[in-house]
């Protein structure tokens, strides 16, 4: 089996650099390619595409802008191998990434999976804080995905691989964004294809944004889920609605706390300690802990207000996603 890395970038060559020197370590013996998208950037990264011709089997396209969805299939389309992978660019990728993922395959052959992502000690406190957020058991995140079943896992497109034939039959990615994983992973079961998590093949995600590019984010990932659940309501979950219950229930914890009734307000300060605990326990850092509190805060609020006003636009206003949300489709 070859196997291709598919890689779209949008202006950061950096970011394309530090992924490309993980490629070239990689401990995986036989011969394998990346391909890489520029997805109409105006500051590419040709130059460091040629520092890597000599070190990696590399093929380069541009093309104009049309968001991850579409330039994933674009490369997917000049794709050499017959299984393909896909990161997002600002992931750096293990020595034993690509080992652990053959090693999977072979073991118990799946038309996609999904990994893991984990934190570099290089990262920044707010990177690191960030990834805590987004990843930990005491968040929502449970280890991206780890928290899922093995089985029946919906892989994230920052580090997901799909064979040439499921990308194929299913036509891969739509133009949502964000939701177009999970969009295409419920497209795959449908299809009858499976996907599996490989707790081991993880990647470090550096997560390169600020607080306000996290929130935005984030929001966005509550826009998309009531769109989702429109489209595929037999994969809809209450446990999809915690973030906004919870900033809810905080509101009225914080009013309730007023009128000098505190005993919610006091379990939500229980849960922030535990927080706090865990994080500065796991990072081995009190800042880091400390900061988790707010990327958590953040994370919940951002996106359950998204989750709120998308839900109410789509199943109550009734108005078609593009009109809703013009601003999470691309034109292909």
């Amino acid at each position: 089996m070859r196997y291709s890395f598919v890689i779209p970038i949008y202006n950061r060559p950096d970011e394309m650099d530090e992924l490309l020197e993980s490629l070239s370590c990689q401990s995986y013996t036989s011969d394998f390619e990346v391909v890489v998208v520029e997805d109409g950037s105006t500051i590419d990264c040709k130059d460091v595409i040629a520092k890597y011709k000599e070190r990696l089997n590399i093929a380069y396209f541009y093309k104009k802008n049309s968001g991850p969805g579409d330039s994933r299939n674009f490369g997917m389309r000049q794709a050499q191998g017959d299984y393909f992978i896909i990161l997002d660019s600002d992931c750096i990728v293990p020595q034993q990434y690509l080992s652990k993922v053959d090693a999977y395959l072979k073991e118990e052959y799946v038309s996609c999976y999904g990994g893991p992502d984990k934190a570099l000690d290089s990262f920044s406190n707010i990177q690191k804080a960030i990834n805590f957020s987004m990843t930990s058991f005491v968040t929502t995140g449970g280890v991206r995905g780890g928290s899922e079943k093995l089985e029946k896992f919906q892989p994230r497109s920052f580090n997901m691989g799909i064979s040439k034939e499921a990308f194929e039959i299913s036509g891969g990615f739509g133009n949502i964004h964000p939701g177009e994983d999970p969009d295409l992973t419920i497209r795959l079961w449908n299809l009858g294809f499976k996907t599996k998590l490989f707790p081991e093949a993880f990647v470090f995600h550096k997560r390169r944004i600020d607080w306000n590019k996290f929130s935005v984010q984030v929001n966005k990932f509550g826009k998309a889920r009531p769109i989702l659940n429109a489209r595929y309501p037999e994969h809809a979950k209450l446990t999809f609605w915690f973030p906004t219950v919870f900033v809810l229930g905080a509101a009225i914890s914080l009013v309730l706390a007023m009128v000098g009734f505190t005993y919610f307000l006091g379990l939500y300060l229980l849960y922030f300690t535990i927080l706090f605990v865990t994080a500065a326990w796991v990072e081995k850092s009190f800042l880091i802990g400390f900061l988790a509190i707010f990327s958590t805060i953040i994370q919940f609020y951002s996106y359950g207000t998204g989750f709120a006003i998308s839900y109410y636009r789509i199943f109550i206003m009734k108005l078609k996603p593009e009109l809703a949300f013009p601003e999470l489709f691309f034109k292909i």
